[in-house]
């Protein structure tokens, strides 16, 4: 990314859709945590909702843009004004891609919160040679999907020797609620056929310098080490993990990663194995589709007092070298308030340090962030921690 040019932009950050309900919440995280001199904006479609917003947030130097999805220039005049875009508009398989595309065009690092695989690997096969060839930052998955997975487990990695085989397994646990965008993004994914290799798309089992990255072996099994049955979790998280270890050598050889989610008891998890196969089945069915929908709309989402209630831990057992470690990431209402600090401390260091080594192309957020965003996120309450050593 070229830096004279980048200096001469008019903000530091933009924040697309941030009418909506978790970018509202990303606003007011911004508000507070943003270090002086940063000069950042919101952007969205509707003047009214964001001049509201603007009104609420009481900042007259934050900047307000309007920017559509389906006006490719607004878009392109968008990223020519900042240096890093932080998208929460979805389903990002059908809006994310103009916006990362008018990124790479303009030399502004690219930051979101999808959980979607299908898009991630659109995103790669489309993109990823031409941003790294513009050191443009590509970094999807930048909250709750998938930083506890991904930063939790580069930070096992880096408590275990250097240079040998390395196999992680993380459990997570937790409770929280869905907002309407979270649906929306799920009743999309599930609406269209799988395809096939997404995984390996996003994390090939070769590295290019020669490494192999291998997915633990999904089954239902008990984890003596934690004390959990552990299932294994139908989501992106394990493919990021695995895209982080294919781009750096400090994951080993050999890295092996796998990703469940845990209970104490056996009927716990069976019994959540049989609802989520109901419910992820019901969602194929068009008209189930509709309703639920209907029922959680877009711009809605849970309480306050319901997210104070909300927590995760993600427990990760790591071996290598000879050696185990135990270790945590943990903290507060997942989905919302955890994930804004996730994502507003990743644009933040976008914004001051650019990514690590100025590497372009789609990066994972342990690749572009690394120790730093660890860091950042240790000062805001997200905690990182060995619970063991041996």
């Amino acid at each position: 990314m070229n830096d004279a040019k980048s200096s001469e932009r008019a903000w530091d950050i933009v924040l697309f859709g941030a009418t909506g309900f978790v970018g509202q919440l990303i606003a007011e995280y911004l508000r507070g945590a943003v270090p002086e001199g940063l000069r950042w904006a919101i952007a969205g479609r509707s003047r009214d909702k964001l001049g509201a917003l603007h009104h609420r947030l009481g900042d007259p130097a934050i900047g307000v843009l309007i920017a559509d999805v389906d006006d490719p220039a607004s878009l392109a005049a968008m990223a020519a004004a900042t240096r890093v875009v932080l998208t929460t508009v979805g389903p990002y398989i059908r809006w994310g891609e103009p916006v990362a595309r008018a990124c790479v065009d303009a030399g502004a690092h690219y930051l979101d919160l999808t959980g979607e695989p299908a898009y991630v690997a659109g995103l790669i096969e489309r993109h990823d040679r031409r941003a790294r060839e513009r050191g443009v930052a590509l970094v999807p998955c930048c909250g709750y999907d998938s930083i506890p997975a991904d930063l939790g487990a580069f930070y096992t990695v880096l408590q275990l020797p250097e240079g040998a085989p390395i196999r992680v397994r993380g459990a997570m646990q937790g409770s929280g609620s869905f907002s309407g965008g979270t649906v929306a993004s799920a009743l999309e994914i599930f609406s269209r056929p799988p395809t096939p290799g997404i995984g390996r798309t996003i994390a090939p089992s070769t590295s290019e310098d020669g490494r192999t990255i291998e997915r633990e072996r999904q089954r239902l099994f008990f984890e003596r080490t934690l004390g959990l049955w552990l299932l294994a979790m139908p989501t992106i998280d394990p493919s990021i993990a695995l895209r982080s270890a294919g781009m750096l050598r400090r994951y080993g050889p050999r890295f092996t990663y796998g990703h469940y989610v845990g209970q104490r008891w056996l009927p716990q998890i069976l019994g959540a194995a049989a609802g989520g196969a109901l419910f992820f089945g019901a969602l194929k069915v068009p008209p189930i589709r509709r309703a639920i929908a209907r029922a959680v709309p877009p711009g809605s989402g849970p309480s306050p007092e319901r997210r104070a209630k909300s927590w995760f831990r993600l427990t990760f057992v790591g071996e290598g070298g000879g050696r185990r470690v135990i270790t945590e990431v943990s903290g507060g209402d997942p989905g919302y308030d955890e994930t804004a600090k996730m994502v507003g401390e990743s644009a933040i260091l976008l914004a001051t340090r650019g990514p690590e080594g100025g590497r372009g192309g789609v990066l994972t957020p342990a690749v572009a962030l690394g120790e730093a965003l660890i860091e950042r996120l240790g000062a805001v309450g997200i905690r990182f921690r060995r619970v063991e050593q041996g």
